[in-house]
């Protein structure tokens, strides 16, 4: 069982990585311990979702995934409102004045994992292994070699990491990682609404966390409420009715009554900066990479950069180099850490800024949201960043 590229993890990142691979000439592993649940056959809607920027709805077509997964499933955003603490404080983007056809697009998590898994069933060049699960890893010189629990061996030239926050693979290859736990959880439901949201996302920066309201198809909206730990234990706790007051309440009844229909669960929120993406023969991607906070909503966007890039560092190799090499798994990592950074900082700062009660921090916060709000370039250029593009 010798491959030039075996993957571990088949989550939405891993399983993309596997397909930009596809016409590689690579010869390909990919390691899950379960397959994806089917996607149900009713109207329910999964209340994990997630905002995927055009450029890697682009990168999922290409791959024969976006275009597959019906647009009745999938809510463009063409605008967004965000508030401060001070209801005065109001920050605007659309895609029109940007010269874009949408900020984002809303689709479930359920929805992309079963596309992509099924676009895998048929890649020629890749080997699936599920269920399977990972024992113990050896780099040598030449290759990585990865025994599974039911005895088997993989061999590899390149050892990918894309099994999430506590990352196997990370872990074994020595790649040191110390998470700063925000203390807050993000707690996430699916509500019907009175109102139509005219396809427009909401965000409230609040003391007490951050309140996303995200447009799904029809007059129904999906929430992220970044609360701290204790606040999001007790909205987790409340009666259906008593919780979906609160979200309304929250939201300032922006769009009239609402009506639960998903119950809320709730994630776990950290900082995950890695001084070293790469080792030999060792490259991880996505959450194994980086955790970033939730308000942006751009911690899988940056998983799909990382395998967009990845993809094409080994794609792009000189003719019999080794997918490996050190070297060569520098591209990748140098390519990547600029644009990880820069949304670290700005989403890790956001948080600080906003989720602090110091009075003075409050009036420049909110005066800061004030003044971009009415300088068009700065907006734009944000926006051209947010949804991938060049500014």
């Amino acid at each position: 069982m010798n491959y030039d590229v075996v993957i571990v993890g088949a989550g939405l990142v891993g399983a993309s990585l596997a397909l930009a691979l596809r016409d590689s000439g690579l010869k390909l592993a990919l390691i899950e311990g379960r397959e994806p649940v089917p996607l149900p056959d009713d109207a329910s809607w999964d209340s994990r979702v997630y905002a995927i920027n055009p450029a890697n709805a682009r990168f999922l077509d290409q791959h024969g995934v976006w275009s597959a997964l019906g647009a009745s499933r999938i809510e463009p955003v063409h605008e967004m409102h965000i508030w401060g603490d001070d209801v005065s404080a109001k920050l605007d983007f659309t895609a029109y004045q940007a010269g874009v056809s949408e900020l984002a697009f809303i689709a479930e998590s359920r929805l992309i994992q079963d596309g992509l898994w099924r676009a895998l069933q048929t890649q020629e060049n890749l080997d699936i292994l599920c269920p399977a699960a990972c024992a113990s890893l050896e780099v040598g010189e030449d290759a990585a070699t990865v025994s599974l629990q039911d005895g088997r061996q993989l061999q590899a030239k390149l050892l990918v990491g894309a099994d999430g926050r506590e990352s196997w693979v990370r872990a074994q290859a020595g790649i040191t990682a110390q998470p700063r736990a925000y203390n807050q959880a993000g707690v996430v439901a699916n509500f019907e609404i009175e109102k139509p949201h005219r396809q427009a996302a909401f965000q409230w920066f609040r003391e007490d966390g951050i309140l996303a309201w995200l447009p799904l198809p029809g007059k129904r909206i999906s929430i992220v409420w970044s609360a701290y730990d204790e606040l999001a234990g007790e909205l987790l706790s409340l009666p259906a009715d008593e919780f979906t007051r609160r979200v309304q309440e929250a939201g300032k009844n922006t769009l009239g009554h609402i009506k639960l229909v998903t119950p809320p669960a709730a994630f776990s929120l950290r900082l995950l900066n890695l001084a070293q993406l790469v080792r030999p023969r060792i490259a991880l991607i996505g959450d194994a990479a980086h955790n970033v906070h939730p308000l942006s909503g751009q911690g899988v966007n940056l998983g799909f950069q990382d395998a967009m890039t990845l993809a094409s560092v080994l794609q792009q190799r000189e003719p019999k180099r080794d997918c490996g090499d050190y070297h060569l798994l520098r591209r990748y990592e140098r390519a990547r850490k600029e644009d990880i950074l820069a949304m670290q900082l700005v989403t890790d700062g956001l948080q600080k800024l906003f989720n602090n009660a110091n009075p003075l921090l409050r009036a420049l916060r909110n005066t800061g949201l004030g003044l971009t709000n009415h300088l068009d370039a700065l907006k734009n250029r944000l926006i051209r960043h947010a949804i991938g593009e060049p500014g």
